[in-house]
This record gives structure tokens, C-alpha cells and sequence, in this order.
């Protein structure tokens, strides 16, 4: 009887568009996954053809062409702004700025792995596979406006990361980090999925538009606070923010250097993105006091917990918690000031944070044997360079003057200041103390310790070089140059707080340097 009403009903529903065929502009709106998709195909299908031992580098460079590829195809995307996909996907400048940090963070990631897979003999087929179409869920998680279509993207870039931590298969940490993270990880998506599922119950619409007219009118209702609950424990988990941040030392020991620094940055930008789509767009009730007391505990558990670690990469990983705080601080001022700082700080720690893996990784060397405190004792002697590149991203994380990481906890404290946010404010400069004092703790055992003779430290290679170089020129950019960025930021923000702002064009933040505000 169903398929009887649907085919008598069928020719009103194709006039109406519900099934029309999708123009090429629908296509150009998602072109960055198309081109993504396209690569990472191609290298699963080259893979076989290849020497497994020597297949790291053909591979990765296909990899990062596709990366840059799609990064050129986001310009192209940026001259359709629009919905596509009957209202399931929209181009603007939110989407568009997202697409772009977290192409870049992928390219970077691909090419910090080069050496990484040769050292560590790992076969690459998958692995730059796979950080390919992760990407694709990142993407469009930004851009999704249908929250079912955003369940099926956090489910792709989820599947991803849940293999690649795993990646060090000889490694029984790293097998161990990848079932947690796959366990833990399930039980959060299902999270998401139920309040996905009560917020259809309490709107009757799962498109992002919807939610909001129907909210804005009153159809708000218990469900739909129980709903907003629900989506933010899925999502607090991909953030790693506390309580749902028990998972992330763990895992990130045991995973891969470089993936540690891809899944630290790249699904944390996607899942603030949805964050700041669902609880800002939609005008969601009661998700203040979630941000406020999440931000909270994740600032001073991080950075309490990063106070007692003698592993780098768990130290990191706390510090991680820290900063998903600290970014949940802006997400709980004033929506008008909150969402361009959380942008702004997102690309900033990105770019610290990936920078720092990409060090971290390079100095492990073979089975990553080489990640304690007192490995890197008397670094500064053994290699001068390495050292100042790693001490520089430090000082950006704790937020030292000219690095991104100023400004970006600059402009968090301000927006929550301006927002009478001054209790949370408070936390956040007692915590940022705190931290300054473990990330110090590196610097003090890199220049002001005896070297371990046994300990040793190779040439940096082109390609982990160049990574290092571009981490190094985004952080000190935004640190001396951060008015085009934050510009822009600004103006994405108003487009989620009004909903009708119109599209702005990524070629706004591509300029040179020296034109750019200060």
C-alpha cells in the first residue's frame, strides 16, 4: 500500500524538486570530498602494483597532491555559494573556511609521513587512504546542514581515525588504542544518533533551517533540552573535552606520531564546526551551562593531569583536553564574539599542535622508543634546529607574544570578558599557568640537561622539513598578522548568528601579508 501511495504520488513530488537531479552546481559544492574521494581511490588501487616496500613515498605523494588538489578546488567551491543537495549541504563562508584548515592539516600530515612510514616500515596503501577519506567526513561535516547527513560524515572521518590508530600493528599499545577508541567511540556516536532522533521528535525536521524556525517559535519542549544533551556528548567526545576525554591519553600514546597530530586537530575542527552549526544556528536550548561546566573541567583536568605525565605524546594529549577547553570557553560567550575567537583559535592550535606531532614524531624514530621527558634531555646541544622549532611551538601553546597562540587565548579571554563570563574567564588564566609550567618543563630538559649519548637524532628530511616550515610560517602569521583572519572569522560568525549573511569569498584571507591589519 506504502509503494502504491508513493508511485501515485511520485509525478507531484518530481515537479516539486523533491527528487530532481542534481545540477552541476551541486556538485562544485562539494567538489573538495569529490577530488578527496577521486585520490584516495586511486591510491588503494596503485597500492597492489607497488613494491610494499617501497611504497611509501609514490604513494604519499599521490596523497598529496590530491590533498593540494582539493585545497585548490575549495577556491572553486567558494564561487558557488549556496545549498546543494535539496538543502542538504551549504557553501559559505563558515563551510568554506573549515574546508580549508582541514585540507591543509591533511597535506601537512601526509607530509610529515613520509620519512615516518620508511622509519617505522610501515605498508602505505591504506594509511594515506584512509587520511584521504577521512578528510571527505571532516569536509562535509562543515558544510552538512542536515543532521543525518552529519551522522553519516562522523561516521566516515570516525572509521578513519578508528583504523588509523591502530596503525603501528606490531605495537600492542597501538592495537590496544585503536579498540578503545572504536568501543568508546561507538557508544558516543550512538549518543549523537539518539538526540538526533529526539530532536527530530521534538522539531519534526532534522534540517538545521527547520530546527531553528521551529525552536524560534516554541517548539522547544523537554525533548528537544534532552536532545541538545544527547548531540553534545557525541560530539564532546570527538573534542575530547571533559567528562568524555577519558579515551584520549590513551589512544593517543599508542597511535601513530603523525595521526596523533592529524586526530588532534582535523576531527576536533569538523566537531566544532557541527558544535557551533547545531547549539548557535539552530538557537538550541540549555546548551550554556553544558559549555560552561564541560569548558571548566576540561581546562584544569588537562592541565592538572599534563602536570604529572613523563610521556610526551600523553602530555600532549592532556594538553589537547586543556585546549578543547579552552575553545568550549568561547563557544559559552555571547554568540557574536564567541564563534569568530573559537574559529580563530581553532586554526591557530591547528596549526601549533600539528607542528609540535610533526617534531615529535621525527625524533621517536623507529618504534617511537624515544618519547619520554628524558629522551629529550640536552636536545638543544644535538640539534639546534629541531629543538627551536619544537620550543616555538611550545611557547605558541602556552601563549607567548607573536605566535597564534596569543591571540587566540587573547581573544577567548576577551569575548567571554565582554560576555560578563569573568569567573570562566578567571579559570582560564589560572589554567594557562598551569600549563605554561609542563610546557616549560620540555624546554628546561631540551636546553638545560645533560644529553642522553644513547639517544639519537637524525637529519630532518625535505618533507618533514617543509611540514615544520609551513606549521611555523601559519603560527607566526597569525600571531603578527591576525586581523585578516579574525576579519573573516567575524564575518562567518554573523552568518551563523543571522543565518542569511551573505557567502564571503576565501580569496579574503589569501592575501599578502604586508596588506594585511595589524
Amino acid at each position: 500500500m506504502t509503494i502504491t501511495m508513493m508511485t501515485a504520488h511520485f509525478p507531484a513530488l518530481l515537479a516539486a524538486g523533491t527528487f530532481a537531479t542534481p545540477a552541476l552546481d551541486d556538485y562544485l559544492r562539494i567538489l573538495p570530498e569529490l577530488v578527496l574521494s577521486i585520490f584516495g581511490m586511486i591510491v588503494m588501487v596503485i597500492d597492489p602494483l607497488l613494491d610494499p616496500e617501497r611504497n611509501q613515498k609514490p604513494l604519499g605523494t599521490i596523497a598529496l597532491i590530491g590533498a593540494i588538489a582539493a585545497l585548490g578546488s575549495a577556491f572553486i567551491m567558494a564561487g558557488h555559494p549556496g545549498t546543494a543537495f535539496s538543502g542538504e549541504v551549504q557553501v559559505d563562508s563558515f563551510s568554506i573556511f573549515f574546508h580549508v584548515l582541514i585540507i591543509a592539516i591533511a597535506a601537512v600530515v601526509i607530509l610529515s609521513s613520509y620519512e615516518y612510514m620508511a622509519v617505522q616500515r610501515i605498508r602505505a596503501g591504506e594509511y594515506y587512504g584512509l587520511i584521504l577519506f577521512g578528510t571527505v567526513g571532516m569536509c562535509l561535516m562543515s558544510s552538512a546542514i542536515e543532521l543525518v547527513l552529519i551522522f553519516i560524515a562522523l561516521e566516515i572521518s570516525s572509521i578513519s581515525t578508528y583504523v588509523l590508530a591502530g596503525f603501528r600493528r606490531r605495537d600492542a599499545a597501538s592495537s590496544e588504542s585503536s579498540l578503545k577508541y572504536f568501543l568508546l567511540g561507538s557508544f558516543a556516536t550512538a549518543f549523537f544518533l539518539y538526540g538526533v532522533a529526539m530532536m527530530f521528535g521534538a522539531t519534526g525536521s532534522t534540517s538545521i533551517p527547520v530546527i531553528r524556525e521551529a525552536l524560534l517559535a516554541g517548539q522547544s519542549g523537554l525533548l528537544a533540552y534532552v536532545a541538545v544533551a544527547f548531540m553534545f556528548v557525541g560530539l564532546g567526545f570527538k573534542v575530547a573535552s571533559a567528562p568524555f576525554h577519558i579515551w584520549t591519553p590513551d589512544v593517543y600514546e599508542g597511535a601513530p606520531a603523525p595521526i596523533v597530530g592529524f586526530m588532534s586537530t582535523a576531527p576536533k575542527a569538523a566537531a566544532f564546526a557541527v558544535l557551533l552549526r547545531v547549539l548557535v544556528e539552530t538557537k538550541a536550548p540549555g546548551w550554556f551551562w553544558l559549555l560552561w561546566v564541560s569548558a571548566a573541567l576540561s581546562m584544569t583536568l588537562g592541565n592538572l593531569g599534563a602536570l604529572v605525565q613523563n610521556n610526551v605524546k600523553r602530555l600532549l594529549a592532556y594538553s589537547s583536553i586543556a585546549h578543547a577547553g579552552y575553545l568550549l570557553a568561547a563557544f559559552a560567550a555571547r554568540p557574536d564574539l564567541g564563534v569568530s575567537a573559537a574559529m580563530f583559535y581553532t586554526a591557530s592550535y591547528a596549526a601549533m599542535n600539528v607542528g609540535a606531532f610533526v617534531v615529535v614524531s621525527h625524533f621517536a624514530n623507529q618504534g617511537e622508543k624515544y618519547v619520554t621527558l628524558e629522551d629529550y634531555a640536552g636536545l638543544g646541544r644535538k640539534s639546534p634546529a629541531l629543538a627551536a622549532i619544537f620550543t616555538f611551538f611550545l611557547m605558541s601553546l602556552i601563549g607567548i607574544p607573536i605566535t597564534g597562540g596569543f591571540f587566540a587565548k587573547f581573544y577567548v579571554l576577551n569575548s567571554d570578558l565582554k560576555s560578563g563570563l569573568v569567573g570562566l574567564a578567571i579559570i582560564l588564566v589560572l589554567n594557562s599557568a598551569i600549563g605554561a609550567y609542563y610546557y616549560l618543563r620540555i624546554i628546561v630538559m631540551m636546553y638545560m640537561r645533560e644529553p642522553r649519548g644513547d639517544v639519537p637524532v637524525t637529519t630532518i628530511p625535505l618533507a618533514a622539513a617543509i611540514a615544520m616550515a609551513f606549521c611555523v610560517a601559519a603560527t607566526l602569521a597569525l600571531g603578527i598578522f591576525p586581523g585578516r583572519v579574525l576579519d573573516y572569522t567575524t564575518q562567518s560568525a554573523d552568518q551563523i548568528v543571522r543565518g542569511d549573511a551573505p557567502p564571503v569569498s576565501v580569496q579574503q584571507i589569501v592575501i599578502p601579508l604586508e596588506a594585511a591589519p595589524r
